[in-house]
């Protein structure tokens, strides 16, 4: 029989993917990494990676320095859940902006155009990883450049795939998506409850 767990261990520093799996009912207990880590260089770009192909990587790379910090921590027994979104127009990966221009860049590509948003997700339950990918459509309309000015001047781009999160003022520009909203904010609800359940939590 499958074991059953009332809670996972959560490796993102992302405060929307803890909002959303409390949105859901899971308990989740956060394992982030150490000062020792490099957490931001498992995001890294390799020449000629297709977004989709980056965003699985990243996520895979993830989780396996999850279970190593797991095994090191003499925690107990429960599942890891990582994940990873990126922002893509066509092959192009539109990463976290560097800075302000970055980010005013990155929205200027985006007005008026539609791009895709990838989230994979991956759950470690003992030798088996879950993994599932979320890929939406958003088609922004024209942005002035007074208006993408302000939206970077807010400081809400930083830190964020594609300068923009879905959640914020940036919404009253964003004209329809196709796909999942908890997936462009950065954990796809289906596909994460999916996988779960498949890992015998219980919520």
């Amino acid at each position: 029989m499958k074991a059953a767990f009332d809670f996972i261990y959560l490796a993102s520093q992302s405060p929307r993917r803890a909002q959303l799996l409390g949105q859901i009912g899971v308990r989740f207990e956060l394992l982030l990494a150490g000062a020792g880590e490099d957490a931001e260089a498992l995001e890294a770009h390799m020449p000629g990676e297709l977004p989709a192909a980056y965003v699985e990587r990243v996520t895979r790379a993830k989780l396996q320095a999850a279970r190593k910090r797991w095994r090191a921590s003499g925690r107990t027994t429960a599942p890891i859940l990582c994940a990873d979104t990126t922002v893509a127009l066509g092959r192009r990966i539109l990463g976290k902006p560097t800075d302000a221009a970055d980010a005013r860049a990155t929205l200027r590509l985006l007005s008026g155009r539609t791009h895709r948003v990838i989230t994979a997700v991956a759950v470690s339950e003992g030798a088996r990883t879950l993994f599932a990918v979320n890929t939406s459509r958003v088609h922004f309309a024209a942005m002035p450049t007074r208006e993408i000015d302000r939206y970077v001047a807010s400081g809400v781009p930083f830190g964020k795939a594609g300068a923009y999160a879905i959640q914020s003022s940036v919404a009253s520009w964003i004209a329809r998506i196709e796909g999942s909203h908890s997936g462009i904010m950065g954990l796809p609800l289906y596909e994460t409850t999916r996988l779960l359940r498949q890992a015998g939590v219980l919520f």
